[in-house]
């Protein structure tokens, strides 16, 4: 069998050379693996694009037709969801800007094509969160319980506020303050990305100009701690570089943005892993020139771990280090978010909770 992955992303990038080399055993293992990553409706877009659905066999293809089907339809309840959120905060004359899946669709990005994502994500002014927080609860989106220390947790250490979902619709909106935890390593000066935003929705909404949404992809990617859709964002990021990157002149921006807002580590590496997995056609020179902006070589063992780890979890996807190496780069993504001081009582805390959970006897009657 082959490296699932590979034929996944084969399909994204080379649809044309690839789709024909698949027998129906490998298409038993993509669509599984395709639909574990969100990008199901993708490899169905991409194949479209290049003229080349009608290649695929019968049982494969209505796997691939209903995953085009529900992104399309996801995509429309997605804008109107927005146009809710918007309306509920209007009384704040608050401007909001999307991020990630959001400003895509928002935006008209060809990242949004075929496209999955379970949360809306914005950004607000950290002085107005008050407000937002309020307006927001009023329109029916409400935060689960908390208890004291965790509503302390996301309110000084974390940059957004704890998930608000509908009380009847379910949409969760992820509402952010800042682009990275107060207390992180990694400093993004949210103000710029603000300031070059651009306006969507008849104004009502900002979203971040192109180069900037390759950097919040990257930053959040390359410094989170979970990572079963990493291959769909890595494929966004291919995308947009591949919808701007005719003009020589946008390459020069993105290299520059991420100097700027401290972000060339996580965009090198989005272009090895892109470049590697999709062929991605980045210059050479702008892979140099932040490669020197980051301080770093283009491949550590860092890239190595996460080239592990960004596999689909699924049997027969995965290396023998793919487990090892999530558990190193989920230690890492804490250390990013957190000092010591604070990592270690933080995560004392959890893991005594998860026992004290663990023992606690269940009720009587509860069956499993």
């Amino acid at each position: 069998m082959s490296d699932v992955r590979a034929l996944i992303c084969g399909l994204l990038a080379r649809p044309q050379e690839t789709v024909g080399r698949l027998s129906l055993a490998e298409w038993e293992a993509v669509i599984p693996a395709a639909r574990a990553t969100r990008l199901l409706p993708r490899v169905g877009l991409c194949l479209q694009e290049a003229g080349c659905l009608e290649a695929v066999p019968a049982g494969p293809r209505r796997h691939l037709d209903a995953a085009l089907l529900l992104a399309a339809r996801h995509r429309i309840d997605v804008l109107a969801e927005v146009e809710r959120m918007l309306d509920a905060l209007a009384p704040t004359g608050v401007t909001p800007m999307l991020l990630k899946g959001a400003a895509y669709a928002a935006g008209g990005m060809a990242s949004a094509d075929g496209r999955l994502f379970g949360d809306i994500d914005l950004l607000v002014p950290r002085d107005r969160l008050g407000e937002v927080e309020q307006a927001l609860r009023a329109g029916g989106w409400v935060a689960s319980h908390l208890d004291p220390y965790d509503f302390l947790y996301y309110h000084r250490w974390m940059h957004q506020l704890p998930p608000l979902v509908h009380a009847s619709r379910e949409s969760v909106l992820d509402v952010h303050h800042t682009l990275s935890p107060p207390v992180s390593r990694l400093k993004v000066d949210e103000g710029m990305v603000l300031a070059a935003g651009r306006t969507v929705l008849g104004g009502r909404a900002l979203v971040p100009m192109p180069a900037d949404m390759v950097l919040h992809s990257a930053a959040h990617l390359f410094t989170d701690t979970e990572f079963p859709n990493g291959l769909r964002d890595l494929s966004d990021m291919d995308r947009l570089m591949r919808s701007f990157g005719h003009d020589p002149a946008w390459w020069e921006l993105l290299a520059l943005r991420a100097r700027h807002l401290g972000l060339s580590v996580p965009l090198l590496m989005a272009f090895g892993h892109c470049r590697r997995l999709f062929g991605t056609p980045v210059p050479e020179y702008v892979v140099a020139r932040t490669a020197k902006d980051a301080g770093r070589r283009r491949r550590t063992v860092t890239d190595v771990l996460f080239d592990h780890a960004l596999r689909p979890a699924l049997p027969g996807c995965r290396t023998a280090f793919s487990g090892s190496a999530e558990t190193l780069l989920l230690l890492r993504g804490h250390l990013l978010r957190m000092p010591p001081a604070l990592l270690v009582p933080h995560l004392a805390r959890k893991g005594l909770r998860s026992v004290t959970g663990w023992l606690r006897p269940e009720p009587p009657g509860r069956t499993a």
